[in-house]
């Protein structure tokens, strides 16, 4: 039998060893953290049961836990609060996004010290799932801004108005001499070499060519980008632009590689044939989210399928709450993470190969499957708590 961490081993190979050292360390934290960076463990360990084979198929984040909703400016400008991580976005039963979610919500909760324990963490779910199916039922898609969020949604977006893209910058760069350059020195950032900031700025050269003004996308510095934790390793890049009008002429890009997903290399569902799995990612993202994050676009980097897309001082998690209002406000969230899963899948419905809208209205007017699900979701919390403490045991802390 293959070892938890030898199947990591795998998984990761060929990743940047220094990003993926620290993606390690991350993962050594806590369960939470390990189910963020092993989301292949996660659907090959997925448990049989008739709920995950046979529920309507859509259009599935594939990575959805807590720390994959959050808030980000749209292609029109308008501040959302969404799903915003497609990386392993595949065709699926909505049930495997469910399933995900809840087993993150019990680690996560524990993760942060909230003092949830077992009967509140179910009862949480519960809400969850009760949003999703409610809004299931009613068949129509919505969306989270500003002007209809509660909760810690509420603040987190309202907390965003005083966030100007200037000080998102500084934060990120420093002046050397008369010029700005990208930090390395924050953990958020680490130095590129000559082979790779060449390979780069020749990629930034050519898609400035095709577009309107190439000025723009003029390179002032670039650097490996330091972010999230399954993704920590693969090819990916920080690009500071000229960005004209932009706060002191400058902007910043992100250039990600993109690998297949995790959930479609567990599923039995026929994939349609994308031309790229950054087509994958963009196509889904494209297609679930009320509007789409600002200058999403699919590339390739020397034959390296590629996101390409705008950073934003927009982007942010909701801080989870405690003390008095903590009950509450964990309410709250629950039921907008609910109604916004609940929204995002259907959207994609009819499309290449997933459910109709009525399949997922008939779900959401049942009752008879969701305490299967709630758990479902502590086996695989048991399950990754196990895997982690195997991984912590034969992984040396750097």
């Amino acid at each position: 039998m293959v070892s938890v961490a030898d199947r990591i081993e795998a998984y990761n190979r060929g990743r940047d060893p220094e990003r993926l050292a620290l993606k390690y360390g991350k993962m050594r934290l806590s369960p939470f953290v390990f189910l963020r960076g092993t989301c292949h463990l996660f659907y090959e360990d997925l448990p049989r049961h008739e709920l995950l084979r046979h529920a309507p198929l859509t259009w599935c984040c594939g990575d959805l836990h807590l720390e994959n909703f959050g808030s980000y400016k749209g292609d029109h400008r308008l501040v959302y609060f969404d799903i915003n991580d497609f990386d392993e976005a595949a065709l699926a039963p909505c049930t495997w996004d469910l399933l995900r979610f809840l087993t993150s919500v019990r680690l996560g909760l524990e993760d942060r010290a909230t003092g949830a324990d077992g009967a509140e963490v179910a009862h949480l779910g519960s809400i969850y799932l009760q949003a999703y199916a409610q809004a299931l039922a009613l068949g129509k898609a919505r969306w989270v801004e500003k002007e209809t969020a509660e909760g810690p949604v509420k603040t987190l977006l309202d907390s965003l108005t005083q966030r100007k893209r200037k000080d998102f910058l500084d934060a990120r760069t420093h002046i050397k001499g008369k010029q700005r350059r990208l930090r390395t020195d924050n953990g958020k950032a680490l130095p590129v070499s000559d082979e790779q900031r060449s390979r780069v700025a020749g990629f930034m050269r050519t898609f400035a060519e095709q577009q309107e003004d190439p000025g723009w996308f003029a390179v002032h510095d670039i650097a490996r980008r330091v972010a999230g934790t399954g993704s920590l390793g693969v090819e990916r890049y920080i690009i500071m632009v000229e960005g004209k009008g932009a706060p002191d002429g400058h902007y910043l890009l992100d250039l990600k590689q993109a690998l297949p997903s995790a959930l479609a290399a567990a599923s039995t569902v026929t994939q349609p044939a994308w031309a790229s799995e950054a087509q994958r990612v963009v196509s889904i993202q494209y297609r679930v989210q009320a509007a789409s994050m600002a200058f999403l676009q699919a590339v390739t980097l020397d034959g390296k399928a590629c996101i390409l897309r705008g950073l934003q001082p927009s982007e942010d998690r909701v801080t989870l709450p405690s003390g008095a209002e903590r009950r509450k406000a964990l309410e709250s969230l629950m039921q907008s993470c609910g109604q916004i899963t609940a929204w995002d899948h259907l959207r994609g419905v009819g499309r290449q190969g997933s459910g109709s809208a009525d399949e997922l209205v008939a779900l959401g007017q049942r009752h008879d499957w969701q305490s299967d699900l709630l758990a479902l979701s502590v086996t695989c919390a048991r399950q990754t708590q196990d895997s982690w403490q195997s991984f912590c045991a034969a992984v040396p802390q750097v």
